[in-house]
């Protein structure tokens, strides 16, 4: 009893305050949104107003029931949790390409208990903590120039290319993009040679070649019909009737927000952007709010990513290092894909946008990466506090 006493108490001593406090307010700032925003969306569903603002309530509370064992488990424990997590997520997303059913073009959800949940946002914490475990189990042998390498750097290969290309097979381009995405740079970070990291590199790109002519020769072509329309994302009020539709209308709603927004309620373009609660609720928050709001959402972000890459930058453990590091890189990768489609500087991938997107499984993993992370700082702090006892004694 005493030990977990003490973890409970370290909790509240050493938890990281800043990131803890805005990321609290980015929470409730994005439940209270959701309520205006999902509005349309209820009528058209016809459920109570404040149907969408309870299921998240609810998801929220599942991610801090979540949370509650992740800061009671040292990390050094993840090496015997995360990798039978990581492979129960697999049989998963397996489950779900040869039995799924198709939502959006994308065969990637499983109903358990009445509630939909996607297999493959778990993956991407998942693939952080795995990642940060063998960066640390191999460190020296990967560092030494006299090992061989090649059955390490597979061993991580796997770990992050596995899950994308079953997520590929699901016809769900966003998130596998977002997954290797974070897993390249996460590899580039790592403490593999830079003469191995090039020569993997090397691999990884004929094998992608590789990997798209076998699909092209099979199937004719190597995205969807949906996916392809995506890429034709410039000038969207020019293709107002077809592609554009959707970031036309974002582009119609920052624009009638101005500077101080039209007020709470009152956004305009509601009725006509789709799914105003999840991936484009930025546009919809922009019109009721106004820009000057925004930017003080663009500074909680920046404090929020600063905030963990600080937590990385002082971690005590290699594990903890890349765990934090990669879980920045996680957040960081959303907020841009989010921002880049409806501001149509990329693709449109359908991405949520952290702490204001209405989400189920990605609000619930977004607690709990954000939990590693402060698990992370809490160690580090204890860490150096009871060298500080020790060395006082």
């Amino acid at each position: 009893m005493k030990p977990i006493l003490k973890k409970i108490k370290n909790v509240f001593i050493y938890i990281d305050k800043p990131l803890f406090f805005v990321t609290v307010f980015l929470f409730l700032f994005g439940l209270f949104n959701i309520v205006t925003a999902s509005s349309r969306e209820a009528i058209n569903n016809d459920v109570s107003l404040y149907y969408y603002f309870y299921r998240h309530i609810m998801m929220l509370g599942i991610g801090i029931v979540l949370s509650i064992p992740i800061l009671l488990i040292d990390t050094k424990q993840y090496k015997r949790i995360v990798p039978i997590l990581y492979f129960i997520v697999i049989f998963l997303l397996l489950y779900l390409l040869f039995y799924g059913a198709y939502h959006r073009g994308a065969q990637n959800w499983i109903k358990i208990f009445g509630i939909k949940f996607q297999p493959s946002e778990f993956a991407k914490p998942f693939t952080v903590a795995f990642l940060a475990i063998l960066f640390e189990k191999f460190y020296k042998r990967l560092r030494s120039r006299d090992n061989n390498h090649f059955n390490m750097i597979s061993a991580i290969l796997f770990v992050g290319v596995s899950i994308p290309v079953i997520i590929y097979a699901e016809k769900d381009f966003g998130t596998m993009t977002i997954l290797l995405a974070m897993f390249m740079i996460m590899f580039i970070a790592s403490p593999i040679l830079k003469v191995d990291k090039l020569k993997t590199i090397g691999i990884l790109l004929v094998a992608a070649i590789i990997f798209v002519f076998m699909v092209i020769a099979r199937t004719g072509s190597f995205f969807t019909d949906e996916q392809l329309s995506r890429f034709d994302y410039f000038n969207p009020c020019e293709k107002y009737e077809k592609d554009g539709y959707q970031v036309c209308n974002a582009f119609i709603a920052i624009n009638n927000g101005g500077l101080t927004g039209l007020g709470i309620g009152k956004s305009q373009q509601n009725s006509y952007i789709n799914d105003p609660h999840t991936d484009s609720i930025f546009a919809i928050f922009v019109e009721e709010w106004g820009l000057v709001t925004a930017m003080v959402i663009f500074v909680c972000y920046i404090l929020v990513i600063g905030r963990i890459l600080t937590i990385a930058s002082r971690a005590n453990t290699i594990r903890g290092r890349y765990i934090a590091l990669g879980i920045a890189i996680y957040i960081a990768l959303h907020i841009l894909f989010n921002l880049g489609g409806l501001f149509g500087l990329i693709p449109l991938t359908g991405v949520p946008l952290p702490f204001l997107s209405y989400g189920g499984t990605f609000t619930i993993c977004l607690v709990c990466s954000l939990t590693m992370v402060q698990k992370v700082c809490i160690e580090t702090k204890s860490s150096q506090n009871s060298v500080v006892f020790n060395n006082v004694q």
